[in-house]
């Protein structure tokens, strides 16, 4: 089964981004042009990805003592997918871009996850570039970001630390200035970094000439003391290899170091680090009369203000968790296309009729049962679903960078509110959906003889990364629905309602419409009543049961208005994927949106069962 029809639609007859070549920014392209990408990502992911999504697994990444060792698939795959352009797809033309929608960036990007998210493809390198293009200066732009759009050089984001984890206000790494003179490089304020790194994606590797790890760390105060909490945190750019001015290697090595690779459950055809700081290994020698030799501390140049950091990083963050949402989306689909053929093909079982099953009958295949019907629907509406919800948020990016004011900041505000979902519902249901591609497979979904496992085992990291899960619920309930006094929500609501008003109009959905409006309004009164004694300790209790329910109701949001698009647009195209559409976002609305009521209910009696467990009760 292909992807690309459903993209298809999705981009032009849901979504209209078509339409988009209107814009000034997007004017040199066309319908043709968008379509040209598409077909070459699509070709790239079938020749360098997929036949090679085994083999990474089992070919772990290893040190051999000098250097990280990665397959040869892994290089040509990721030469491939640089020599595309897509690195810097959505890039100025000054910068080697092609001025590309975000829309059709991120499409075309899910064919490779869907093929090989193991293999990795540029989303770090890209969103590293990108940050550097609206927080640093003119010569990190033109050193860094275009060497990293070009695909000579990779990037990374290193955050977490073996202490801190995920609580990034305990960042311990420490960044002092580099002598007399520090504020004078050419590349940024230069700094000495001294820390721990830890769970950074292709923190090492060859694939590239350079890695460009932007860092996290804390400038000592006047005392020589780190400031408390997430204020006095400031991002650098500390390469792998020591560049000049003009971006060019300097044959020197930073002062960064392999401490380990973490050896994953799954995605494990990209490295995962543990990188040391200045411990040492690689002294560099310094250019103001400041600290050289053993200890002083690997290179770093400031990006922004001091003290701005996590304000920088946010930029790159964000982009990352859409990108992990299209990860999970596109690991969910693969194991739904996988369980949908061999549910096809394979015979077990027989019908059963008035009087029973007649074992003289011959076997049918098993998509005929019911049950595995309700497995695959499932499927069809958490995935399908859930990349509808991806390209929304897209589709939402480009409105922030090319829609008049108003239409800007609408964006700007919904994709703050939705972020949290984008990043956690595909991570959550389409491993859901993952699983009940391996119940489809039954025992043999259970081996290495099918690849339905390995996609199970890949998307288990996207709860995790890029902000846990617990971690997304209580920034969606403890600060997305209230910021801007709580307009974001409202601007949603109206956007639903919206659809709820055009969707009563058609008898199909009129009843799906109805629950929606209801939904809409259990989640509004939830929201409140979480709130209603202004304790954080209360209303965040149930942080995750709110998400879900919230993400829930938002994803049937989704499901009627692409029924919509579906009724309105596509039926003279192709009766089947009517009816494909229709019947998931049945689905949904029948097996799915109910559930949110339990969810809910926890919220809004703000429930102490689990926060007020006394540990040793446990």
């Amino acid at each position: 089964m292909s992807l690309r029809p459903t993209l298809e639609f999705l981009l032009y007859q849901w979504l209209d981004a078509g339409a988009l070549n209107e814009r000034v920014r997007f004017a040199d392209h066309s319908r043709e042009t968008f379509d040209a990408v598409l077909d070459t990502c699509e070709r790239i992911a079938r020749e360098k990805y997929a036949p090679f999504n085994r083999l990474v697994d089992t070919q772990e990444p290893h040190f051999d003592g000098e250097r990280v060792i990665l397959p040869q698939a892994t290089h040509d795959a990721q030469k491939a997918y640089a020599e595309s352009g897509m690195l810097s797809a959505a890039q100025d033309f000054e910068m080697g871009g092609m001025q590309l929608p975000y829309t059709i960036e991120a499409a075309a990007n899910s064919f490779f996850a869907c093929a090989s998210v193991s293999i990795g493809s540029g989303m770090l390198t890209t969103g590293n570039a990108n940050l550097l293009m609206v927080h640093g200066t003119s010569s990190q732009k033109e050193v860094f970001s275009k060497n990293e759009f070009a695909g000579r050089w990779s990037g990374t984001m290193c955050l977490s630390e073996p202490q801190a984890g995920s609580s990034l206000s305990d960042v311990a790494t420490r960044a002092v200035p580099d002598g007399e003179g520090f504020e004078s490089d050419p590349l940024g304020a230069r700094y000495r970094l001294k820390g721990n790194k830890m769970w950074i994606s292709a923190g090492e590797h060859e694939l590239t000439e350079n890695i460009i790890h932007l860092v996290l760390a804390k400038i000592p105060g006047p005392d020589g003391k780190l400031v408390a909490g997430t204020r006095g945190i400031s991002l650098f750019i500390v390469p792998k290899k020591m560049v000049n001015p003009a971006g060019e290697l300097t044959g020197e090595r930073n002062d960064v170091a392999l401490a380990g690779l973490n050896h994953k459950l799954g995605w494990r055809g990209t490295t995962n680090t543990l990188l040391n700081f200045g411990e040492g290994k690689y002294p560099v020698r310094s250019t103001g009369g400041g600290l050289d030799g053993q200890g002083a501390g690997a290179v770093g140049y400031l990006v922004g203000k001091p003290g701005e950091g996590l304000r920088c990083m946010f930029h790159m963050m964000n982009e990352a968790r859409i990108g992990v949402g299209i990860a999970a989306t596109m690991l969910g689909m693969a194991g739904y296309y996988a369980s949908l053929d061999y549910a096809k093909n394979r015979p077990q079982g027989r019908p059963v009729g008035v009087g029973g099953k007649d074992a003289s009958q011959p076997q049918v295949r098993i998509i005929e049962h019911a049950d595995v019907k309700r497995m695959l629907l499932a499927q069809k509406s958490y995935c399908e679903g859930a990349l509808a919800l991806e390209l929304y948020c897209a589709r939402l990016v480009d409105e922030q960078h090319t829609g008049d004011a108003q239409s800007a900041d609408d964006a700007r505000l919904l994709l703050e509110v939705l972020t949290p979902i984008a990043k956690s519902w595909p991570s959550e249901w389409c491993l859901e959906a993952n699983s009940l591609a391996i119940q489809i497979h039954g025992g043999y979904g259970y081996t290495r003889d099918f690849p339905v496992e390995q996609y199970w085992r890949d998307n288990r990291l996207n709860m995790i990364h890029e902000g846990a899960h617990g971690i997304q619920a209580m920034d969606l309930l403890g600060r997305k629905v209230l910021m801007e006094n709580g307009r974001g929500l409202v601007l949603l609501s109206g956007r639903i309602n919206a659809t709820v008003g055009r969707a009563k109009e058609v008898p199909e959905l009129s009843a799906h419409a109805d629950a929606l409006a209801q939904a809409l309004q259990q989640v509004a009164g939830a929201t409140q009543a979480a709130w209603s004694t202004g304790m954080p300790v209360d209303a965040l209790a149930n942080a995750v049961p709110y998400m879900q329910a919230f993400g829930h109701t938002v994803l049937a949001w989704i499901w009627l208005d692409v029924a919509l698009a579906a009724l309105t647009l596509d039926a003279t195209k192709s009766i089947v994927a009517t009816a494909g559409r229709l019947g998931a976002a049945r689905y949904f609305y029948h097996y799915e949106l109910p559930k949110i009521g339990a969810w809910l209910n926890v919220v809004s009696s703000r429930d102490q069962t689990c926060a007020g467990m006394p540990e040793e009760a446990f």
